[in-house]
């Protein structure tokens, strides 16, 4: 079975999720093994899409488009960021000191707004990583009792 350009097979694989980011919400999708799409609001953690954000930006600097399309493609397409959550994220970062901004020219020649991680943007990455590895590693504790 083939849906949005992913290979699924119901009897060998668990099925794919979608976690989308838009308009300060979080919707995670669930696919059944139909292959019907089922959305469900979630409540993740605040700061989610600001550590992805600036583990993005470890790479290097880019601009808005790119850093959504490099968290969707390193996800493999599970994690979608929409306009509407990342701009707002963006400034965000940037107002915390975390990220700096710059005008550029894109692959395209267009004038394109080209974000890079700070210092302090490099420590809270480390910092807020070190976080979520903890709650990960206590809901894996959790979630392991029977």
């Amino acid at each position: 079975m083939k849906r949005a350009g992913w290979g699924f097979n119901p009897a060998t694989e668990r099925a794919p999720f979608l976690l989308t980011f838009d308009n300060s919400s979080i919707t995670l999708c669930l696919v059944d093994c139909r292959g019907d799409m089922k959305k469900t609001q979630t409540d993740l953690l605040q700061g989610t899409l600001d550590l992805l954000v600036l583990k993005t930006l470890q790479s290097g600097p880019t601009h808005g488009w790119d850093i959504a399309q490099r968290m969707q493609q390193v996800s493999r397409d599970v994690l979608r960021v929409g306009q509407g959550s990342l701009y707002p994220a963006l400034h965000r970062l940037e107002a915390q000191g975390w990220i700096a901004s710059e005008w550029g020219a894109s692959e395209n020649n267009r004038k394109a707004k080209y974000y890079k991680l700070t210092a302090a943007g490099r420590k809270q990455l480390e910092a807020e990583t070190e976080t979520w590895r903890l709650f990960t590693g206590a809901v894996e504790l959790i979630l392991k009792t029977s």
